[in-house]
Formats: C-alpha cells, structure tokens, sequence
C-alpha cells in the first residue's frame, strides 16, 4: 500500500493506494497518529486508489475513529468505489463515517 497525504485546509487528506489489508494496517495507523501527535484531527481518507480493504483495515480505521473522537476530530471518507465499497455497506461502515463521491466535495464540507 502506498500513503500520500498532506494537509488542505483544516483536514488532512490521506490518499490511500493498494491494499489496506492486515500487512498495510500498521503502516495506516503509524501514518495516522504522526499527523494526530501534531495536532490533526480532521482526516479525509480518499480511497480512489484503494484495490481492497481487509477486516484489519477496517478496524484500523475504526481505532484512528476512537481516538480523534477524544479530540473532537473526525475521519471522512471519499472515493469508495467496487469492492471497497462493498466492504463498507455490508460492515456497516457506511453509517459511521460521512461517505462522499469525491475528496472534492468532502474538502468542501470539512
């Protein structure tokens, strides 16, 4: 998996590429609490790069969740296309976290 993230506006944007399976979840969340202990806290995960998501993945995500919760902070999520997607809606996941079509449109609303 490969990580690109930067900081636009009052998120962080993290562009996830690859598979974010149980290899890839640590990296996710070393990444993830690098930007927190610098005091992020709005994160949008663009996953259009993103082939597959493991169950691993998807409770590093939930994790990264909890914890910017205790800081007023949020995870949203864009770009959610084929199996991704999928994971998400059958997991649930859908209603946990704002889901937009694009990093564009989240940007706008963060």
């Amino acid at each position: 998996m490969k990580i690109d993230a930067s900081k636009e506006g009052n998120a962080v944007v993290m562009c996830l590429r690859g598979r974010l399976d149980a290899g890839a979840s640590s990296e996710f969340e070393t990444t993830l609490s690098d930007w927190i202990s610098k005091g992020d806290n709005n994160f949008l995960l663009n996953f259009t790069g993103l082939e597959y998501i493991s169950s691993a993945g998807l409770r590093s995500i939930l994790a990264a969740s909890k914890k910017l919760k205790d800081r007023n902070g949020k995870i949203f999520v864009a770009g959610l296309h084929g199996p991704v997607e999928e994971v998400f809606k059958v997991s649930g996941f859908m209603s946990i976290f704002r889901v937009f079509a694009t990093a564009e449109a989240a940007l706008k609303e963060i």
